[in-house]
């Protein structure tokens, strides 16, 4: 059963030996067919691919009852030198909790489910199970994802609410995920959940509350990602040593805050990339996230799992952002690891 301090490990026979392997995220490349990205991911540098579970690169429903399948997309990635550390199935977690009443998330599930928000929630409870088995039988040892939340719209206490309300959020989370990370314990897979806005933890005191609401299920970790904490004014380095036993997974992703006193980091209701918005995500480097002491922050607690990029930024062409990406963390890691 994981526990806290379990870590993803290297595979043997990576091409890895001997330093922290740099992985990544699949998420922002599910238009790109798995055979191509994962040549392109070799010639850029990387280490392994952290397989979405979308696009043509995963579908863990015939990943969790199919070993040739596995096996299968295993080669896509292995024939290029290439491991997988972690799968990722973000959509499917979203719809876990999420009151799911608007069509913004009908695409995260399949066609008959939408418009209908109780199907789209059991599809998306089934599939989390199903993605611990499938990371199983793929030799992963974390999947990663978020869980939505049904709270979230009271994140502004007017017009107010009983803190009830929100004690009942945090309930049924608990109440929806334990039976979820009992499988991911059956199998030996964590789960490694990101703090992310829309889900039921998002900063550092909200996943003291879901790790409570939880019941401290062993399953359960983070996916330490930095660039959610930077903009909401959380230490991402305290945070990793506030719950560094409970590290699972990194995905290395930099935001920058660039107020000018008009828009706020709320969002303003513009888009990703709009020049008016007072935050936004930045290739890694090329934002305010401190790296080098996040790095130290995971070997002092540490962590020996990949550091997998999660590559977002709107302003800059995203091959040549990965190719960055990479090389501004293999510079990191020489001195700060």
């Amino acid at each position: 059963m994981p526990a806290p301090g379990i870590r993803s490990s290297t595979p043997s026979g990576s091409r890895v030996s001997g330093r922290r392997p740099i992985t990544l995220c699949t998420g922002q490349w599910a238009d790109m067919p798995l055979a191509q990205l994962a040549s392109k991911a070799a010639a850029w540098g990387y280490d392994g691919l952290e397989l979405a579970c979308w696009g043509d690169h995963l579908d863990v429903f015939r990943a969790a009852g199919s070993p040739e399948y596995c096996r299968r997309q295993l080669a896509i990635v292995e024939r290029h030198g290439l491991r997988v550390f972690a799968i990722c199935n973000a959509l499917a977690g979203q719809l876990t909790c999420d009151p799911n009443d608007d069509p913004r998330s009908d695409g995260f599930a399949p066609p008959e489910c939408r418009g209908n928000p109780e199907r789209k929630r059991a599809w998306g409870i089934e599939s989390m199970k199903r993605s611990a088995v499938a990371a199983r039988n793929l030799g992963a040892s974390v999947v990663t994802g978020i869980t939505g939340s049904p709270i979230w719209h009271l994140l502004y206490r007017f017009p107010p609410c009983e803190e009830e309300a929100i004690e009942a959020g945090f309930r049924q989370f608990g109440a929806t995920w334990k039976p979820i990370l009992d499988v991911f314990a059956a199998h030996g897979i964590g789960f490694a959940n990101e703090c992310h806005p829309t889900s039921v933890a998002y900063d550092w005191v909200t996943a003291e509350r879901a790790l409570e609401a939880a019941g401290g299920h062993p399953a359960l970790g983070f996916n330490f990602d930095p660039s959610h904490l930077h903009w909401q004014g959380v230490d991402p380095s305290a945070f990793i040593r506030h719950f560094g036993d409970r590290i699972l997974h990194t995905h290395m992703k930099d935001a920058a805050v660039t107020t000018d006193g008009r828009a706020s980091v709320l969002g303003s209701h513009l888009n990703f990339g709009h020049p008016e918005r007072a935050w936004d995500f930045r290739s890694v480097g090329r934002g305010h996230v401190k790296f080098a002491s996040i790095l130290r922050a995971l070997g002092h607690v540490g962590y020996r799992g990949p550091l997998s990029v999660e590559w977002e930024d709107s302003g800059m062409e995203r091959e040549r952002g990965a190719r960055d990406s990479l090389a501004f963390l293999r510079g990191l890691t020489c001195t700060a690891c």
